[in-house]
């Protein structure tokens, strides 16, 4: 496992193509398959021993947890650049159906919205996980980027900008301030994080986000990803002056050709601020 560990490592080092954050990203993905493979009794493997039967295990192993079609699509990824720079290509299949991984569902026509109430709130006792709570309802945040922030820094007077090195995918992007809501927590985080972070000083990521999470589970906080769901909805009403498909709003196919051309406005917009990187993402939140 160590030395596989170690190979893949300097495979990342050697064809760094990205951002910080991808590269980032990259290690800690093929680090734990390559713990994974270790676990299943693959031992003693080099970067050059991946093998047909190694992606299987995987697969199959990934499916048993039920883990998302998402998440096994973004290490298959990670699989085929491996399988890429050791030049053994065809180890991997080309196509995820091969492994009868099914297609990522972007579309659910059922609203995923969580509001933070106030009785959520009171139920937090960590300071730092109770201001990442409401960072995410008031600016869409994910969960990493609301634990790794620094405040003081993204606070641009009308916006907030967000690290690279904070997001997912290293895609730095700024969401405007418009309410007084929104400066009410930031003003509020950047008392208690100061210059740094919503990490406390004697933490690092891990040990604060496994705080946070133990957090949500006392509070019975769950799905935490729903705030910005909600985020996303209220921005469109905002945005079109209409609820969304996805809160029972009209659906595409009956907007007139002034509301598409709003809709399609509002939807760009919230891509945007919301860090992805194509407009179609949004229907996950919105709906059709």
């Amino acid at each position: 496992m160590r030395d596989l560990n170690y190979e893949l490592k300097k495979l990342c080092f050697r064809n760094s193509d990205g951002s910080f954050a991808t590269q980032y990203a990259r290690e800690r993905i093929l680090s734990q398959i390559a713990d994974q493979l270790h676990e299943m009794g693959f031992r003693d493997m080099r970067a050059t021993s991946l093998k047909p039967k190694h992606v299987v295990a995987l697969v199959e192993r990934w499916k048993a947890e039920s883990l998302s079609a998402g998440t096994i699509k973004n290490r298959m990824t990670e699989l085929r650049w491996w399988a890429e720079k050791v030049a053994k290509q065809g180890v991997v299949a080309k196509r995820n159906e091969a492994y009868g991984i099914a297609r990522r569902q972007y579309v659910t026509n059922v609203s995923q919205s969580r509001e933070l109430t106030t009785g959520d709130l009171a139920k937090v006792t960590d300071p730092y996980t109770h201001l990442s709570l409401r960072l995410q309802a008031a600016f869409g945040l994910r969960r990493e980027e609301s634990i790794k922030i620094r405040p003081q820094w993204a606070d641009q007077g009308d916006r907030l900008v967000l690290q690279a090195s904070w997001t997912k995918g290293g895609r730095e992007r700024e969401i405007p301030i418009r309410t007084a809501e929104q400066r009410q927590v930031l003003e509020q985080a950047k008392e208690l994080a100061g210059k740094g972070s919503l990490i406390p000083k004697i933490m690092n990521y891990a040990g604060q986000l496994q705080r946070f999470k133990a957090q949500c589970a006392q509070a019975d906080i769950h799905k935490v990803h729903g705030h910005r769901h909600h985020y996303a909805q209220e921005r469109y009403r905002d945005l079109t002056g209409r609820t969304s498909p996805a809160q029972g709003g009209l659906k595409s196919k009956e907007l007139n050709a002034e509301q598409r051309i709003a809709d399609r406005e509002a939807r760009e917009i919230i891509t945007a601020e919301l860090g992805h990187g194509r407009a179609s993402v949004t229907a996950v939140y919105l709906s059709r």
